[in-house]
């Protein structure tokens, strides 16, 4: 199985890092590392991932298409033209559309996630709606032949339940006890419902800025236009 995974700078790397944990273990899983170059790729944490593949080269019908989020910098990617066509162009002939976090907003910006429902940061996931998409505040959500991931976090859950689909039940269980996920989370503030004011309060105040509107607004635009334009030809 070929899992097709889109890099671009300053992406979250937990996003990535989560999913792919869990799916080593998949049998004969093969990953591609997709930028617009090969070479390193530095994420938002500071760590490097390694792009193996080009847009030009990677393979063009892979079985899965997975696309990390992130704040910023994954609104800025939304603009990035070349990026949401390689997305887009691997998307049409893969067997299965992913994404983690945000990850589903560069999806939607690609016009992946029309008519399906699609999990994001809690922040981010009402701009889905921008996208023909439908949020849906599920930690995992499957739809059909579209997966996604709440944010960040989040990527290890929707990896264990990617690697069942694909492996049944019993890979799942097997995966989750070899890297040992058994969270414990220290202050049950996860998700905004969890959180008390002031502390909800505070994380919108520091989010807001990291994600600009704006930016999701002018890919919706470029999605909109180019639907008018298909339909124009």
């Amino acid at each position: 199985m070929k899992i097709a995974c889109f890099l671009y700078p300053q992406f979250t790397s937990m996003d990535m890092i989560g999913p792919v944990t869990a799916w080593q273990f998949v049998p004969g899983v093969e990953f591609e590392f997709i930028a617009a170059r090969k070479g390193p790729i530095a994420t938002d944490s500071g760590l490097e991932l390694v792009a193996t593949h080009t847009y030009a080269d990677a393979t063009p019908d892979p079985d899965v298409v997975f696309v990390p989020g992130g704040a910023l910098p994954t609104l800025e990617a939304m603009q990035d033209e070349a990026l949401l066509d390689a997305i887009a162009r691997a998307g049409a002939k893969a067997q299965w559309i992913t994404s983690v976090c945000t990850g589903s907003l560069l999806l939607g910006a690609a016009g992946l996630l029309r008519g399906y429902r699609s999990a994001c940061h809690w922040h981010a996931l009402p701009w889905l709606e921008k996208f023909g998409a439908i949020p849906d505040e599920r930690r995992v959500v499957i739809d059909r032949n579209r997966a996604s991931g709440g944010g960040v976090t989040a990527g290890v859950d929707f990896g264990l339940r990617m690697a069942a689909q694909w492996g049944g039940e019993a890979a799942g269980r097997l995966i989750e006890l070899v890297i040992e996920y058994a969270p414990e989370p220290p202050f049950h503030t996860g998700r905004p419902e969890l959180a008390d004011a002031a502390t909800l309060a505070t994380a919108r105040e520091m989010v807001s800025p990291m994600m600009p509107e704006a930016l999701v607004d002018r890919a919706a635009r470029r999605l909109q236009a180019s639907r008018v334009a298909a339909v124009a030809a």
